[in-house]
């Protein structure tokens, strides 16, 4: 599932390539949404909560969508003719006289109200990928988690919203911080968030995806299993981590994230 960079960085393609102009195609392929008329309407921008994405409109209401684990947002220029667009893969299209964007394989759409988005995402902790992210009530968050791994925790969208299992690991080997030590043994958790943040917002601003700040090496453990950790040389291993079947893969130096 794509993490909070990767989405911030969807936000703003969409936010730029349906700015200033109207709506002269909108095609909206789901249940109970194909109907919404939005033809003729103006985007306001799009924004990302965690890994939501909200288009909003000039006539207060938003569209939702949600990658899940394979979607995707492709752009290119409108074409006249307009291009035909009927693969199967393909949800949603929005396209101003300029620019088409065409959502293929999203796992979630919703068209509401602008004003009713907390009611949408209220079940979710603050927005890691918002300008000044909430640590404090992250932290007050995970605080309610007892003794729940920290790796689980990260991962949950209740709590915090925005990381995957990419920034578990690298905010947690940053922190020396094993995926397994329970969350309530956690000294500073406003930090562990803080760097969560930083690392993600950084990534979406550099020219490429990376957790790390190095085109050359995107990550320091995430996906390096059987290497050396670039911090002490002991061996990165992987492992799961949280219930099943929510677990997920969690890439760590067993030797300096030892607790």
């Amino acid at each position: 599932m794509p993490e909070g960079d990767v989405l911030l960085r969807v936000a703003r393609r969409l936010t730029a390539a349906l700015a200033d102009l109207p709506l002269v195609r909108v095609e909206l392929r789901w249940p109970g949404v194909s109907d919404a008329e939005l033809t003729g309407r103006t985007s306001l921008g799009t924004a990302c909560y965690g890994k939501h994405l909200l288009t909003r409109l000039d006539d207060g209401h938003t569209l939702h969508t949600h990658l899940r684990m394979e979607g995707r947002w492709r752009i290119r220029h409108t074409t006249t003719p307009p291009e035909r667009l009927g693969r199967p893969l393909v949800r949603a299209v929005l396209a101003t006289q300029r620019w088409t964007c065409v959502g293929e394989e999203l796992g979630m759409m919703d068209v509401l109200r602008t004003r009713d988005e907390p009611t949408l995402l209220g079940h979710l902790g603050p927005n890691l990928m918002a300008e000044e992210p909430d640590v404090s009530r992250a932290a007050a968050n995970l605080r309610t988690q007892g003794g729940r791994s920290i790796g689980a925790v990260l991962l949950d969208q209740r709590v915090a919203a925005g990381i995957g299992t990419i920034y578990l690991a690298e905010t947690l080997w940053r922190h020396r911080i094993s995926p397994w030590r329970p969350s309530n043994e956690v000294e500073d958790p406003e930090s562990v968030f803080t760097t969560a943040a930083a690392l993600m917002r950084r990534s979406a601003d550099a020219p490429t995806l990376t957790a790390t700040g190095l085109r050359e090496r995107p990550t320091f453990v995430h996906d390096r299993a059987g290497l050396a950790c670039p911090r002490c040389g002991g061996v990165i291993a992987v492992a799961s981590v949280g219930e099943p079947p929510f677990d997920r893969p969690a890439y760590h130096c067993p030797a300096c994230q030892a607790s």
